[in-house]
């Protein structure tokens, strides 16, 4: 029997999003594919997570929640990720996810400067990523949706550097050999970022320019099925 890939959820998105096309589990599944089965967690109601000899991989979501009110659930989390990444099992934490990885290694998560970042955004990668087992092959260049308050301001000792944006040194960064971390949402269409700018439209500069510049982000995408081949592949210690 093939082993699952966990999805943890560390929180959900607006209602008035989610009632219309589904939610964070719902597109990492669709993002991941069918090569391996899916379980679903929600790491705020349960605070058993399987261990990570009984899972084939995980992936992390984004929260409306913050890393640095640092709430039971998630400093529970982070220790779990830690130990799992430590036996090898693969990662991906998307947003919320990135920055509790990072934070579980003792990196520095902390608020913008120039507050949200959102919308369809360039994102560039380094020269790091050319050999690494899930970036490698990608354009050097690609457009990604964003939106976040926080960021990983500090990377753990010994991380790798995968990809950046001109606002944001840390796009993406590994850490290990098998966890990694990226601030921006592979899992979102087109649709579900205009909906999280037509959301926080009151709270933004100029929601009409951001909605008119979202765009297709195919290849960002991709990150969650190229993913998904990976843990197909992969085999966590026991530990």
């Amino acid at each position: 029997m093939q082993k699952p890939v966990l999805i943890i959820l560390a929180g959900r998105a607006y209602p008035e999003i989610s009632g219309a096309i589904g939610d964070y589990d719902d597109w990492i599944a669709a993002g991941l594919g069918d090569a391996l089965p899916h379980i679903v967690v929600d790491a705020r109601e349960q605070p058993e997570l399987p261990h990570p000899s009984d899972l084939a991989g995980v992936v992390v979501s984004g929260s409306h929640a913050m890393v640095t009110d640092r709430e039971d659930w998630s400093e529970r989390l982070a220790d779990w990720l830690k130990s799992s990444a430590e036996a090898d099992l693969p990662i991906l934490g998307i947003c919320y996810g990135h920055q509790l990885l990072a934070h579980a290694f003792g990196g520095t998560v902390g608020n913008r400067q120039t507050g949200v970042e959102i919308g369809t955004r360039a994102i560039a990668l380094t020269g790091q990523a050319d050999d690494d087992e899930l970036f490698k092959g990608l354009p050097a260049e690609f457009p990604a949706q964003l939106v976040h308050y926080q960021s990983v301001l500090g990377l753990p000792d010994g991380s790798t550097v995968l990809a950046c944006s001109d606002e944001e040194a840390h796009q993406a960064f590994r850490i290990g050999k098998r966890a990694w971390g990226v601030q921006f949402h592979p899992e979102f269409s087109a649709e579900a970022m205009r909906g999280y700018i037509r959301q926080l439209r009151d709270r933004l500069e100029a929601p009409d320019a951001l909605l008119d510049d979202v765009s297709d982000t195919a290849v960002a995408r991709s990150i969650l099925q190229r993913f998904s081949a990976l843990c197909a592949v992969s085999r966590p210690k026991v530990g």
